[in-house]
């Protein structure tokens, strides 16, 4: 197993974070790491991640970081220049995924499908991320998704929340699940270090038990 793929394993949940003002990723990521989870994917999603992902390694230089909703060759080169160790796309772009592999960072490509898998294996591409897991039909659908590829490991992400976040990580096939629930968007535009403490805390208990 490869140290991406043990960290991911370890830690079971990675706080997916969509950042509006960069700066707060300091405290977020302080927040994050003194609870328990020392790991966020930040998404490509605002104009705040670049400077985010580069804030955050400098003030959490052991935290795991991802870079999400990487869309292009661009994009992942940006990513791993401010710091991110990983690389996490909606779906399967071989143009991305060549240059993920040209540059030297590892990539998480979405996947809902056979056809996508078979893709991302043809490409060398054996941790995927099941998106969107809930609407793409949740576990009854990714157990039967990876009943043939015994090789895969998977990342659900997209509507994964404290009531079926077990059902997930119950599959022996998946590493990680993605989720926001413990970084809430609106909490982290209030600044309220305290509330987010508290979930995060309660995201760390509810996936040990």
């Amino acid at each position: 197993m490869t140290d991406l793929k043990q960290k991911l394993k370890s830690l079971k949940i990675i706080p997916v974070i969509d950042i509006e003002n960069a700066e707060d990723i300091i405290p977020l990521g302080k927040v994050l790491t003194e609870n328990g989870l020392p790991a966020a994917e930040i998404t490509f999603r605002t104009i705040a991640a670049t400077k985010a992902i580069s804030l955050l390694r400098k003030s959490q230089p052991d935290m795991l970081i991802g870079a999400g909703t990487i869309l292009s060759r661009e994009q992942a080169i940006a990513a791993k220049e401010a710091g991110a160790d990983f690389v996490v796309s909606p779906g399967l772009n071989p143009k991305t995924v060549k240059a993920c592999q040209e540059i030297g960072i590892d990539i998480i490509p979405g996947v809902n499908t056979p056809s996508s898998i078979e893709s991302a294996l043809e490409l060398g591409i054996t941790t995927l991320k099941f998106f969107p897991a809930e609407p793409s039909g949740g576990t009854k659908m990714l157990k039967a998704l990876l009943a043939p590829y015994g090789d895969i490991k998977v990342m659900p992400t997209g509507g994964i929340n404290p009531s079926n976040v077990s059902g997930y990580l119950s599959i022996p096939q998946v590493l990680a699940c993605g989720g926001t629930w413990m970084v809430n968007k609106e909490l982290i535009k209030q600044q309220d270090w305290g509330a987010l403490a508290q979930l995060t805390r309660e995201a760390i208990e509810q996936v040990n038990l």
